[in-house]
């Protein structure tokens, strides 16, 4: 008896599992273990050498971030899908918004959108938030950062590197809005941020 060759669709189905698999740095057992089938039969579906259920296919798609849909289409392999402005993630900061770009299950990257209308700031005192490497970019206007005992003047297209573990802080006082990207990496374990006390004498 030969061996059945799997067809075009199921080629083509595995290997965008795969794609999506890799893009999101999951190993083929952690992709299995979170969409709740054997590692085997996961595999083989990857390979083109078998067909999954449309159960099964939710599932996987569910635990690689994506729509059943996606799984199917070969335009999107390549990436996660479109995140439409309007469905960000908001955090309501003071006289500014920051959104939230990167989301699960992407994990090795961090990445904000910030808006700060004149006057507006990330709260009245410096913050600290995990151990990451964080690059802080102006995409439009200009802008302050407070970091440590210094003070950047930035605008539009300058950049900084700097540890998240060095007290920081964001103020537009400017007037005309301005609009910023923060990219931590590795992400911050504990995404809310921590605000520095003051000193007090003793």
């Amino acid at each position: 008896m030969g061996v059945v060759e799997p067809d075009e669709a199921e080629r083509e189905l595995g290997a965008r599992i795969t794609a999506f698999r890799q893009l999101r740095g999951m190993s083929l057992r952690a992709a299995a273990a979170a969409s709740g089938v054997s590692s085997s039969f996961l595999s083989q579906l990857e390979n083109g050498r078998t067909n999954a259920s449309i159960a099964s296919l939710r599932k996987i798609a569910a635990a690689l971030g994506v729509s059943p849909i996606q799984l199917l289409d070969d335009s999107a392999a390549h990436t996660r899908g479109v995140l439409r402005a309007e469905d960000r993630p908001l955090l309501p900061l003071d006289g500014a918004e920051k959104f939230v770009l990167s989301l699960p299950p992407l994990g090795n990257l961090e990445v904000y959108a910030g808006r700060f209308e004149p006057g507006g700031n990330t709260g009245a005192d410096p913050y600290v938030h995990g151990n990451s490497q964080e690059m802080f970019i102006v995409t439009e206007g200009e802008i302050v950062l407070e970091l440590g005992d210094e003070r950047y003047t930035m605008r539009t297209d300058d950049s900084i590197e700097y540890l998240s573990t060095t007290p920081h802080r964001v103020v537009n006082e400017s007037a005309a809005p301005a609009a910023v990207l923060w990219i931590n990496s590795p992400p911050t374990p504990d995404a809310t941020p921590h605000a520095i006390a003051p000193e007090t004498s003793s």
